[in-house]
């Protein structure tokens, strides 16, 4: 029999974008749901699983650089879309297969390290989909599509976790790896081999070589963004709302599955939970976007950020009365009973949760296409994603440290606060008075989305980003009085540096010549700035060094070299809040 190629039909283009989007979930609910409890189970500490799962999420964060590469290296035979999503289907299943034999925990280093390049695949496939609905999906299609690729995730992110767990009741959990390959593989068979794309337009000439144009492309992406970043209240507003956590975050990421496993909860209790709450969290998400419509986005979306913080302190205030505060052991002798109402407390308090969540997540959406320049809308809608993909990785890594550190409860508590500090920035959220007159006629032009104060805007966030960098050198000397919080304020700065290395790279983008040796100098820095992730491993990295070579002279060595590149970094950036920015003026070319 002879299947159908679902992109020739309005009910075939909408099953197949979901079905697609099912493989995209599927990743993700496997590392963030079955193997992060797995990993607690074999007694593996939070700290060690909040960096594997904030480890997997990294891909997505940095999307938006594979899209020149999808565009320019692409097959007219396999279809420029068809082709990458192909390739990385049957990738994220090989390197997901080749994971079968590790031994977990002891392997975990390298486990990780292969999920990573599992989910690069995907977040390229991902990449390759959104295109592929951009030019396939008709105008009028596009509304009800999207609200399916969202459940597709859903219902890919309960297959992956609560589906995996249910599984590796019967079979083990290794065994389970050939399941979620042969899920993915099962789509690629069904959807993918049978699709016929549309011939899409004529090619560019390429000048050069294929890798030249590509990064002609992300120089031209980088352009974009940050002058639509900066370009009006609202995009910047974005920005900052992107880079911060979406209300609290804990109860969705790996503390809920530790918590779960640290109550005795065993594998099909876990997964029942996980089921439950996605089905909320998808049925949920279609509701707050339609409610969202009718009584206004930003006072709907503050409603629901709000609301997100409430279960979290009600857990925290459960944990707190029955003295449940700080990780236990799995395998302990000592283990004290576990009190029934904490596994009820837990059930009611991720159930909330998912129904606020989900709440929160078409609403987010939709509010970020308000305030996305239409000239620009690709590039910055999907910078966008990245960031908030790159504040989930983030929390994940910094909750994991804070409660080997703090307990559950403090760490809870520092969630549910700081997830509430996006809602200062909800009253930017709002597109010119300019735009909104507009669209009651006829779409917003570009330039309702821009202002005169792009230059002020550059000005003032590179000097914000350049006294951050500085102030890294005197917090790594003086580091001990941070005491337990130490790690965290690691991760905080691990951020600063990203954001500033992205700065340094698309300064130089749009100042060009006239940035000067201060613009060319920051492009050499700013890989540095990521590299001083390796600050972390520092000591497994002298263990590398030839005999004879003193480690500790290696190590402070290599720490002093560090703090003087973020102070190099710093320096550049204070220099740069010192240009005039002419080129984030409305109309420059």
């Amino acid at each position: 029999m002879r299947l159908p190629n679902l992109l020739a039909t309005k009910n075939g283009r909408l099953m197949a974008f979901f079905l697609l989007y099912v493989t995209e979930g599927i990743p993700l609910g496997f590392a963030a749901t079955a193997v992060a409890t797995r990993l607690r189970r074999l007694d593996v500490g939070p700290a060690e699983i909040g960096a594997f799962v904030g480890s997997f999420y990294l891909p997505w964060a940095f999307k938006w650089a594979f899209g020149p590469l999808v565009d320019v290296f692409s097959s007219d035979w396999l279809g420029r879309r068809r082709g990458w999503i192909l390739i990385t289907q049957v990738l994220m299943a090989l390197t997901l297969l080749s994971t079968v034999m590790l031994d977990l925990p002891a392997q975990l280093g390298l486990f990780t390290m292969i999920l990573l390049v599992h989910n690069t695949f995907g977040a390229m496939q991902d990449v390759a989909i959104d295109a592929l609905a951009c030019s396939t999906l008709q105008e009028d299609e596009r509304g009800l599509a999207n609200g399916m690729m969202f459940a597709g995730a859903m219902i890919g992110s309960m297959v992956g976790g609560s589906g995996v767990l249910f599984l590796s009741g019967v079979t083990g959990f290794q065994p389970t790896f050939f399941f979620v390959a042969g899920c993915i593989l099962l789509v690629t068979v069904v959807v993918v081999l049978p699709m016929q794309e549309a011939p899409g337009p004529a090619r560019a000439v390429v000048v050069g070589s294929k890798l030249a144009q590509a990064g002609r492309e992300m120089r031209d992406f980088a352009v974009d963004s940050f002058r639509s970043f900066l370009g009006s209240p609202g995009a910047f507003g974005g920005l900052l709302f992107a880079l911060l956590p979406a209300g609290a975050m804990c109860l969705g990421l790996a503390l809920q599955s530790n918590l779960a496993v640290e109550l005795g909860m065993n594998d099909d209790q876990v997964a029942l939970l996980g089921l439950w709450s996605s089905i909320l969290n998808a049925g949920f998400c279609v509701l707050g976007g339609y409610v969202s419509d009718r009584w206004g986005r930003r006072r709907t979306l503050f409603v629901y950020l709000a609301l997100m913080s409430l279960p979290v302190f009600y857990l925290m205030n459960e944990l707190s009365r029955h003295g449940w505060i700080m990780p236990v052991s799995s395998t302990a002798g000592d283990r004290p009973p576990v009190p029934a109402a904490l596994v009820t407390a837990l059930w009611i308090a991720t159930l909330a949760y998912a129904v606020f969540q989900g709440l929160m997540y078409g609403t987010r959406s939709a509010i970020m296409m308000d305030v996305t320049n239409p000239a620009v809308a690709a590039t910055q809608f999907t910078a966008y994603m990245a960031l908030m993909n790159l504040a989930i990785s983030y929390s994940a890594t910094w909750q994991g440290i804070a409660i080997e550190a703090w307990g559950y409860p403090t760490t809870m508590l520092v969630d549910g606060i700081f997830g509430l500090a996006c809602l200062l920035v909800l009253p930017w959220l709002k597109r010119s008075k300019d735009a909104a007159t507009s669209d009651a006629g006829q779409a917003a032009s570009a330039a309702s989305f821009t202002d005169p104060l792009g230059p002020k805007r550059a000005r003032r966030l590179a000097t914000a980003l350049g006294l951050l960098c500085l102030a890294w050198v005197p917090s790594s000397l003086w580091s001990e009085v941070f005491g337990a919080g130490k790690p965290i304020v690691g991760t905080l700065f691990t951020v600063i540096f990203i954001a500033s290395a992205l700065f340094l790279l698309a300064g130089r983008a749009v100042l060009g010549d006239a940035g000067g040796r201060t613009a060319r100098l920051g492009v050499w820095v700013a890989p540095l700035l990521i590299l001083l992730y390796a600050r972390y491993h520092l000591n497994a990295i002298a263990s590398w060094l030839p005999a004879g070579v003193d480690a500790a002279s290696f190590v402070a060595g290599a720490q002093n070299a560090m703090m003087g590149v973020a102070a190099l970094a710093g320096v550049l950036l204070l220099r740069l809040g010192t240009q005039p920015w002419k080129q984030m003026e409305v109309g420059a070319s």
